[in-house]
């Protein structure tokens, strides 16, 4: 049954005893958050890790349900600990051997949190009038999903849009991909790509997809068309973008190859494509413009 309030009632203070059994009922909870069905289910996620820990505490502590931590990762970093009864998060001791049943990695790192989904209505998102903003159609790649969400947040974005055909950002991959990301800026999830164009451009955003099939992204850079507010559409790694929705945008851009490369993967191409838009649009005006 979906939950809509991912903060359950903090339980008494007290010494925490340490769980190792991996019956507990707040660990079977926690590793069923595996599967994408029950993730949707309960409208719950892991992150893991103490970078993406961290972030979810700093940026998103409402939405924090609870971590889990190993005595010795505690010992280390007793910051992260303190960070989530400061923001009234409840703390889990766990052994080693239950964390590693919960965690998705192959070498844990000692700490985990169960947390709310963070995504919200596009509307909402694109409320305060964006001027950059990356849109994900068809990306399948987990990996490639979170590299990409990381890149928009470097460069500045002011949200990030999975199309209905994308993967799911909350995959486990995907959310280690971002590298704390995922907390940092508004993402939508789950919009029809036609959906999306059509919301976009009517919050004044010139929409513009990355394909090789477009004209040279240096070119329009020189001649002033990455300046304005701007939505990037990135297509799947293997096959781009659709015929159809090539159709819709107002603009079709490709990454020059000047070597002998064939191509740049999609994360690589993300970053050139949003980081040409990010200078441009923050690009000091010259002193012969303002005399």
């Amino acid at each position: 049954m979906p939950i809509n309030d991912p903060r359950p009632p903090r339980p008494h203070d007290g010494p925490a005893s340490l769980v190792t059994s991996l019956r507990s009922p707040r660990v079977a909870a926690a590793r069923r958050l595996a599967k994408r069905a029950f993730r949707t289910a309960d409208r719950r996620f892991l992150a893991e890790g103490p970078q993406a820990v961290r972030e979810a505490l700093a940026c998103t502590p409402d939405r924090v349900v609870e971590v889990l931590v190993t005595d010795e990762l505690a010992g280390r970093l007793p910051e992260l600990v303190a960070a989530a009864r400061e923001a009234d998060v409840p703390v889990t001791r766990v052994s080693g051997e239950v964390l590693a049943s919960v965690a998705q990695t192959v070498t844990p790192q000692g700490i985990l949190a169960v947390c709310g989904f963070v995504d919200r209505p596009l509307e909402q998102a694109l409320a305060p009038q964006p001027r950059l903003v990356a849109v994900l159609a068809n990306v399948r790649d987990p990996g490639n999903a979170g590299t990409v969400l990381r890149a928009a947040d470097a460069a500045g974005a002011d949200a990030v849009v999975l199309t209905d055909a994308s993967v799911d950002v909350y995959n486990g991959k995907c959310v280690r991909a971002t590298a704390g990301s995922l907390f940092h800026l508004p993402v939508v999830a789950g919009v029809p790509a036609p959906d999306a164009v059509t919301a976009l451009r009517a919050s004044g955003l010139r929409v513009v997809a990355a394909d090789g099939k477009g004209r040279d992204l240096d070119a329009a850079d020189r001649a002033g068309d990455l300046d304005a507010p701007t939505a990037w559409v990135f297509g799947n790694e293997a096959w781009g973008l659709p015929d159809a929705l090539l159709e819709l945008v107002d603009d079709v851009l490709a990454v020059p190859i000047h070597g002998r490369a064939e191509s740049l993967n999609l994360a690589t191409a993300a970053a050139v494509c949003l980081y040409a838009s990010a200078r441009a649009q923050r690009a000091v005006p010259s002193a012969s413009a303002d005399s």
